[in-house]
């Protein structure tokens, strides 16, 4: 797998925003693109984020060697399910009622949100994090190494090699990680789960997902549908 060097992030959002925020502060050429038209968003990217490229979906993604969807999660089926074909693909989305309305017109109940993106975006690689960590505190506790404060992020994914791959990029974007490779594993920090919205450290982030008991909180999931 190739080497990240141009990140593209669809979605101009405050998750958004703030990824490519810490992006350019990476090193990496970024691209972005939001729901209007290019000339919509241009004005704010370049107040927000310069240095970033305002652009449409289809050019940031031919552009990057990463794909970071940071888009509402019931709009993922807006993009074309073939343009993210061969691509490496963080799905940094989460289920959230304000803005993605009732689950169950947004989500099957048979498996997990990722799952579920993967599964539409057949031919991408999908891996899942930067969705359980407030966009304020992404923006505001990227950290080097060495630091005493530096947070942590879980990443999952079915790929190994993705993963590993998607690990690394976190790690230059000032966080440490805990890493699965079961993506199923991401609903651990889904709306609802003890560690969304949460910031913490490696070794708090691994012991609380270490003693965290995903088939309980899967019950939980289950039994707040019939409610």
């Amino acid at each position: 797998m190739m080497t990240i060097k141009r990140v593209g992030i669809i979605g101009a959002g405050k998750v958004g925003i703030v990824l490519a925020g810490l992006a350019l502060n990476a090193g990496y050429e970024v691209r972005i693109s939001g729901s209007g038209s290019v000339e919509k968003i241009a004005l704010t990217i370049k107040t927000l984020v310069p240095g970033a490229i305002a652009s449409e979906n289809k050019d940031v993604v031919a552009n990057s060697d990463i794909i970071i969807l940071a888009i509402p999660l019931s709009r993922y089926k807006n993009i074309d399910a073939d343009l993210l074909k061969d691509k490496l693909v963080i799905d940094a989305t989460n289920y959230w009622w304000e803005t993605d309305g009732v689950r169950e017109e947004v989500l099957d109940a048979d498996s997990t949100s990722s799952e579920q993106v993967q599964a539409y975006f057949k031919h991408a690689t999908i891996v899942k994090t930067f969705n359980h960590m407030g966009y304020h505190n992404l923006q505001e506790e990227a950290a080097s190494k060495n630091s005493s404060k530096r947070k942590a992020l879980f990443v999952t994914g079915n790929n190994h090699e993705a993963v590993d791959k998607v690990a690394q990029f976190v790690e230059s974007m000032g966080f440490d990680q805990v890493v699965h490779y079961n993506l199923a594993d991401g609903i651990m920090t889904e709306p609802g789960s003890p560690l969304f919205g949460a910031s913490l450290t490696y070794q708090d982030l691994k012991q609380t997902i270490d003693h965290f008991d995903q088939t309980e909180f899967g019950k939980k999931i289950a039994a707040s549908k019939l409610n």
